[in-house]
Order: C-alpha cells, then sequence, then structure tokens
C-alpha cells in the first residue's frame, strides 16, 4: 500500500500521472522479458520485479534531502548508490537523474545486460550478492527484496546492515526481519519509508 509520505512527495512533479504512466509502461515490458529470460532459482530467489515507481522516486527523494545533497551537484557532491540487484536499471535512472553516483549489480544475465546498455560495464556488473565484496564503498545501499526464501534474505538482510558503512543509508524494501529497529547501530528516519542510517563512529 502506498504510504502518505509516498504520495505527497510524488504529486510535487508536475503532471505526474502521465510521467508515472508512461515509466510504468517501459518498465513493464522490460519485467515481462526478464521473467521470461531468467535464470535465477525461482524456488528461492525472485525473478526481476519493479519496485513501485511512485515509492521509488519517494525514497529517493528523502534520501537525497537526508543528506543535503543539492539540485546542481558537482561530481564531488554526488553520494554513491549502490542498487543490489538493480535488474534493468530503472531505480539507477531515478537516482542519476536526482544526483547520486550509481552502481548496480544484478545476477539475473538478461536485466543485467539492459542495465549495462544504459549505464556501461563500469557501473553494472553481473555479479552474485553472497560474492560482493565492495558493500562497504558506497554511501547508500538500496535493495528490493531478493529472495523468497525467508532462510537467505535473512541472511542476506543481515550481512548487508554489517557492510554498510558507519554514516551510510540504507533503503530496504520488503524486508523480512525487523531485527535492525532493534540494532543500536540504526535508526529509522521516517515510520512510513524504510530507510535507515547506520550510525558513524
Amino acid at each position: 500500500m502506498e504510504s502518505e509520505q509516498a504520495r505527497t512527495i510524488a504529486d510535487e512533479a508536475p503532471d505526474c500521472d502521465l510521467f508515472f504512466n508512461i515509466i510504468n509502461r517501459f518498465v513493464g515490458l522490460f519485467t515481462r522479458e526478464s521473467n521470461r529470460a531468467t535464470r535465477n532459482d525461482l524456488a528461492r530467489e525472485y525473478p526481476f520485479v519493479a519496485m513501485d515507481t511512485r515509492q521509488v522516486y519517494a525514497q529517493l527523494c528523502f534520501a537525497k534531502r537526508y543528506l543535503g545533497l543539492p539540485d546542481e551537484a558537482d561530481e564531488n557532491q554526488r553520494p554513491t548508490l549502490l542498487d543490489i540487484g538493480c535488474g534493468i536499471g530503472n531505480v539507477l535512472l531515478f537516482a542519476e537523474q536526482l544526483g547520486f553516483e550509481v552502481y548496480g549489480i544484478e545476477k539475473d544475465p538478461y536485466p543485467c545486460s539492459i542495465a549495462q546498455r544504459l549505464f556501461g560495464e563500469e557501473k553494472v556488473g553481473q555479479h552474485d550478492i553472497w560474492h560482493y565484496d565492495r558493500y562497504g564503498d558506497f554511501d547508500v545501499l538500496y535493495y528490493f527484496r531478493p529472495f523468497s526464501d525467508r532462510e537467505p534474505q535473512r541472511r542476506f538482510e543481515a550481512m548487508i546492515e554489517d557492510r554498510l558503512k558507519p554514516g551510510g543509508l540504507l533503503i530496504a524494501n520488503h524486508k523480512n526481519s525487523d531485527d535492525i529497529d532493534r540494532d543500536p547501530r540504526f535508526v529509522r528516519l521516517a515510520p512510513d519509508l524504510p530507510i535507515w542510517a547506520k550510525k558513524g563512529g
């Protein structure tokens, strides 16, 4: 269900319904193609599933404001964002336009190839989540639940929370565990958005 904050932020865009509907048509097309071509183990992993476009926009706008990212940021001001399981790169497109320096990893070959065509292989790599070793390099980590199976999803969440650098932001959609809300390392930044800051130190 769409949050009140997501609706409020999304409605700031002029003619937002028109633009979001156009975006959703393109995302839907590539989602269907990605699902037909997926090589993921569907007993445990999701194929590419697109996050709701309005919610993506709301979450990234919130992160931008929280970080104090100016509208006209130069290269030295741009926080880095990694989309873990970036699929076709739709979240990266929003993040890039909002001023983030964007990167993505994706294991599934077909959606990864789409994202690489959009951003280049230097920004998007075909990597397995478990073997990627640069999570601590980024200012913002984003994901939309990659695992359908509870056990690997909980292990994944714990791993990301451990590896996020102090001072970093986590945008974690459809988490399986609420352990993060009892973790003294983290503070939730908005009650209706799945965004946490990891305390510095």
